[in-house]
């Protein structure tokens, strides 16, 4: 009876390596601005199907993010949020056919270069919002997340164009993400993904990310604003090398 709360397209103890993933890569984000949920793709590609792979990290990465946006809710930036969602919506409604057209390899590279765009480009002292920056930014990522699913390091180059602070960053990021996997979701239900099978799991990584959120936010708010910004920084590096690396040898293929 046990097994049954478990997909048959993995094993138990697979379940409870993501459910610890989930907890681990939540705290990191909540606590770096981002990482987390290109972490856990990672893990969760090395067990599962491709087929389950993108909705079900929509729905982790959901979860993740709605309790960071719940937990920081004070600091969340919402002029860029609803320009976001905007572009969002456009970017998802379009994703599907797209994703079908575009080579992984390929999208993996863009988002890459645009990463690397962001974090070594000159900074500028920061200006008024750019609202069709936003609601572009939100529909090429919004096309991505359908193709490659972590498409939270672009987002936070978005954001972070803007100057804003550490807490206001990331909460801002996560509400976007919050309203972009929201988007994904109802997408992929309506393209027919049986969430039913993976409820039980979904449920307990849930749980462990908002564990991980408010472990992660406690770290957050006693980390200095300089180091944060150094840390943010390298993260993003890191991860755009990941991006390309992946793209190149796909590419390659």
């Amino acid at each position: 009876m046990t097994f049954s709360l478990i997909p048959a397209e993995i094993t138990p103890l697979f379940a409870g390596v993501m459910v610890f993933c989930s907890f681990l890569t939540s705290a990191l984000t909540a606590a770096m601005g981002l990482g987390g949920g290109t972490a856990l793709l990672a893990v969760m590609a090395a067990g599962m199907p491709v087929s389950s792979l993108m909705p079900v990290h929509g729905m982790v990465q959901l979860g993740s993010n709605l309790s960071r946006t719940l937990i920081q809710r004070m600091h969340v930036v919402w002029p860029l949020v609803l320009w976001f969602l905007l572009g969002s919506a456009v970017g998802i409604a379009l994703g599907a056919p797209v994703a079908a057209a575009i080579p992984d390899s390929v999208a993996r590279i863009a988002l890459g270069l645009f990463i690397l765009w962001s974090v070594l480009r000159r900074r500028a002292e920061a200006k008024p919002l750019n609202r069709a920056l936003f609601v572009i930014g939100g529909g090429l990522s919004s096309i991505g997340t359908m193709i490659v699913g972590a498409t939270g390091p672009m987002v936070a180059g978005l954001i972070s164009s803007q100057g804003l602070k550490k807490q206001p960053l990331i909460a801002t990021h996560a509400t976007c993400m919050v309203l972009q996997h929201g988007l994904k979701i109802l997408a992929f239900g309506l393209m027919g993904f049986a969430w039913a099978a993976w409820l039980p799991v979904l449920v307990a990584m849930i749980a462990s990310g908002a564990l991980g959120t408010w472990l992660g936010t406690r770290m957050l708010d006693n980390l200095p604003e300089r180091i944060f910004r150094v840390a943010f920084r390298l993260t993003m590096l890191l991860l755009s090398g990941q991006l390309l690396w992946q793209g190149i040898q796909g590419w390659l293929r």
